[in-house]
Parts: structure tokens; C-alpha cells; sequence
């Protein structure tokens, strides 16, 4: 941590926090109060508008899906403009921009009810998921570019930790006891523009990323001066010695566009390792895992508030072990702690589907349940859910970032949207066999990280791409 000031933190923390916080809370936020909302979209309560109907059970049940996967079709369209948004308007100006979605998110999501208008509500879903994806491009984009070597794991890992904190604050907030109530669930949505005014009071004061200014836009004096205010010192001469390599490298060949991507080994090497990486975490079945965890818990017999306080449980434990692999990222390395999640992950899904195919058989077993999902969760933090977001951005050089980036992001947010479209149907077909389909995909991804993965620990941009140049 010998590299870490006072300014690098700000940047991170500016340059992360307003935008994680999108990401994991707008997952999260939904969980607790869907019943409330379910109400109010049926139209069928006492202060129900003379302007709407009163809507059936499957109607209601189809809205409230499409209020939920809309945020990941979102994510998808946000997903795939990484690429212009960070070449166009920089990281951090990006990452600016990206606020004024914010802003008609939350105000879409807060006058919803007193409008009457669920299409309110999903237009609301639909633009902060929008936000959502190009800050899942920009922010890790913009903390791989402003990190040391040394921090450069510990630093992508930030994202991630967000997100769980974020995650763990929807699931509180969203508690009955909190604003996951009748008149409360408007305020428990909009609160994402807090963050969102955080972000834009703090990140001007911290400079564009030093990569961008120098290999983009050719300004050699701005990206030595952000650079020195980002380090905290005047010599930074070997950094920007090191980018300029780069950059002469990038200049001899021709810019990189989506077939160069496909066509050239160089690049779709490690852009399907990119991939690969991405499928990993959402295949993997942490969402299914989330969205059975109620029905686990309430089958170990737990009332619904208790059910309630042992997912709030799950959070902590996700919050825990995030911060856990942002130390251990730089001193294990990736490669180890994302076998060693999947392999964690692989174990409590196999405990799980025995669990919950014995347990109308053994009235004690539940309980062994709630452990599966609490140690899946562990295995999720370990590695899994914070690598590969960042991961993405080791693999390439400047020439190459923003394209692969924006392809590696759909890929998440398009395998997120398929996991949650298509669980529940599987479930009703096969039962808790549906389990089984995760541990042949997690042993699939323990065999391909360990053979074809590289560790990048420790290794500097130039010397990751040289590895794919045999």
C-alpha cells in the first residue's frame, strides 16, 4: 500500500462510489418491498386512481418481470456504448455525463406513484440501467487507468466492494420496518440520485485519466500534470515514458474496430478470455442463488421479517468477503482467487441440491440450506464477482480497452438478463435439479481459468499483451 495517497483515494473513491452504488443498489432495491409495489401496480387498493384498472394477478405478475429484467436490458444498451462514451467524452468526463441519466432515473422512479403510472416506473428502470452499464464500463476503465501497478487489483476490486455496500443498503432501506412501504418505496428508489450528486460535487475536483489525455487526445503536459497530482509527486517521468511506449506501439497499427477484434488473434485472445471471465460470474447462478434465498430461508422456518434479516445476513457476509479479496487481490492474484471462489461455489451448490432435494425427508436439513447459500455468497466475494470486471481492462492496451470493454460489459448484463429470464422456468420444470446446471457450468469454469487464464499480478499492460503476441 506503499503507493497510496491522499489523492488517489479521492479519485477512487470519486470516481467508484457514485457509480457502483447504481449498479448494486438498483439490483438490490427491488427485494424487499416487491409486495408493495406489486399492490400499487394493481390498482386494486383503496386509493387506487378512477383513471386505472384494477389488474389481474398474471397481469401484475408480468409487469412487476419486466420491472425487474428492464434494468438489465438497460444495462445491455448502456453496455454496448462504453466504447464511444469513453473515447468521446473521457473516462471522467463520461463518468459525468452519465449523471444526467441519473437524475431522470430517480426522478421517473420517485413521481411514479403520484402520477399512477407503472410505465413511469419502468421508464425509470429502464434509463437508470441504461446509466448503469456505461458506469460499468467507464468506472473500472478509469481506476485501472489511475492505478499503480502494485494496486492495481485492489483498486478494480472497489467496484465490486461498492456494489455489495450498495446492495447491503437496498436491502436494509427496503425493509418494512424502513421505506419499503406504501407511501416510503418511492423514496427508497429515488435515493439513487444521492449518490449520483456526490459524484459530480467530487470528481471534478480529480483530473481525466493521465492514459486517456496522453493516447487519446495527444496532450502530453495534461496527462504529466494529472499524473503528478494522482502519484502525489513531481517524478513521474518513467509512467509517462512507459504510456508514450505504448502509445508509438498503438500508432503503428491501425485503429482497432470491432472486426480487427474478431479477426486478429492478438486481440480475440484475449478478448474471449474477457468474455469467458464475464460468463463466468453470471453463469455461475449468484442471481439464482439470490432469488432462492427467500424461499430457502423461509423453508428452514423463518418468518418473512426474519427471512428478511438473514438476507440483510447474506449481505454483510458479501460486504465481508469483497473487502477480504481487495487485500488478498495483489498478493494472491486473480487466477487463484477465481479458481478458488468457483471451486467454493461448486461445493455449496453441490451441498445445496442435496439439501433441497432431501428436504421433505429430513426436517433439520433446511438448515444446512441457508449455509449453502451463505458460503455460496462467500465463494461469489472471494473472486468471481469483483475480477472480472476489471479484469477486462488488464487485458488490453489503450487501442483496445474501450471496444473490448463495451463487448465484455453487454456480455455480463446480457448473461445476467438470460439467468434471471430464464431460472424461474427451469425451476418449474426440473425442480431444485435446476442446481445441477450451475455445477457443470462452474466446474467447466474452474477447468478453463486454470488452463487458460493468465495471472496478471504484479505485470504491467505492455507485458500482459506481449503474452498474446505468441
Amino acid at each position: 500500500m506503499k503507493d497510496l495517497n491522499s489523492n488517489l483515494v479521492l479519485a477512487i473513491v470519486a470516481g467508484s462510489f457514485g457509480s457502483a452504488f447504481q449498479h448494486g443498489y438498483n439490483t438490490g432495491v427491488l427485494n424487499a418491498p416487491q409486495k408493495v409495489i406489486g399492490d400499487w401496480i394493481s390498482g386494486c387498493n383503496e386509493t387506487k386512481s378512477a383513471s386505472r384498472e384494477c389488474l389481474d394477478d398474471y397481469s401484475v405478475t408480468l409487469i412487476w418481470s419486466w420491472v425487474v429484467a428492464i434494468f438489465c436490458i438497460g444495462g445491455m444498451m448502456g453496455g454496448t456504448m462504453v466504447g464511444f462514451v469513453s473515447s468521446k467524452f473521457g473516462r471522467k468526463g463520461g463518468l459525468l455525463i452519465n449523471n444526467i441519466l441519473v437524475l431522470i432515473a430517480s426522478l421517473l422512479m420517485i413521481f411514479s406513484k403520484q402520477a399512477e403510472s407503472y410505465q413511469m416506473l419502468l421508464a425509470g428502470r429502464l434509463v437508470i440501467g441504461i446509466s448503469s452499464g456505461l458506469n460499468a464500463g467507464l468506472s473500472p476503465m478509469y481506476l485501472n487507468e489511475i492505478s499503480p501497478v502494485s494496486l492495481r487489483g485492489s483498486t478494480g476490486t472497489v467496484y465490486q466492494l461498492i456494489i455489495t455496500l450498495s446492495i447491503l443498503l437496498s436491502q436494509i432501506l427496503g425493509m418494512g420496518a424502513v421505506l419499503g412501504t406504501a407511501d416510503g418505496w418511492p423514496f427508497l428508489l429515488g435515493l439513487t440520485l444521492l449518490p449520483g450528486i456526490l459524484q459530480v460535487i467530487l470528481l471534478p475536483l480529480c483530473p481525466e485519466s493521465p492514459c486517456y489525455l496522453l493516447m487519446d487526445r495527444f496532450d502530453h503536459k495534461a496527462a504529466e500534470s494529472a499524473l503528478k497530482w494522482i502519484r502525489k509527486k513531481e517524478d513521474v517521468e518513467l509512467e509517462i515514458l512507459e504510456m508514450k511506449a505504448e502509445m508509438y506501439t498503438i500508432k503503428r497499427t491501425q485503429q482497432v474496430t470491432l472486426k480487427e477484434m474478431l479477426e486478429n488473434k492478438m486481440l480475440r485472445r484475449p478478448l474471449v478470455i474477457a468474455l469467458m471471465m464475464m460468463l463466468a460470474q453470471q453463469l455461475s447462478g449468484i442471481n439464482a442463488a439470490m432469488f432462492f434465498s427467500t424461499k430457502i430461508f423461509l423453508s428452514a422456518g423463518l418468518d418473512e421479517a426474519s427471512s428478511q434479516y438473514a438476507s440483510v445476513g447474506m449481505g454483510v457476509m458479501n460486504v465481508l468477503m469483497t473487502f477480504i479479496s481487495l487485500i488478498l487481490i495483489d498478493v494472491a492474484g486473480r487466477k487463484t482467487l477465481m479458481i478458488s471462489g468457483l471451486g467454493v461455489m461448486l461445493i455449496s451448490t453441490t451441498l445445496l441440491l442435496v439439501t433441497l432435494v432431501q428436504a421433505n425427508s429430513v426436517s433439520w436439513i433446511s438448515y444446512l440450506s441457508v449455509l449453502a447459500v451463505i458460503l455460496f455468497v462467500v465463494g461469489f466475494a472471494t473472486g468471481p464477482g469483483s475480477i472480472p470486471w476489471f479484469f477486462v481492462t488488464e487485458l488490453f492496451s489503450q487501442a483496445g480497452r474501450p471496444i473490448a470493454t463495451s463487448i465484455a460489459v453487454a456480455t455480463n448484463w446480457s448473461a445476467n438478463f438470460l439467468v434471471g429470464l430464464g431460472f424461474s422456468p427451469i425451476l418449474l420444470a426440473i425442480g431444485p435439479y435446476v442446481f445441477s446446471i450451475f455445477i457443470i457450468v462452474q466446474f467447466f469454469f474452474i477447468f478453463y481459468v486454470y488452463f487458460f487464464v493468465p495471472e496478471t499480478k504484479n505485470k504491467s499492460i505492455e507485458t500482459i499483451t506481449a503474452e498474446f503476441k505468441h
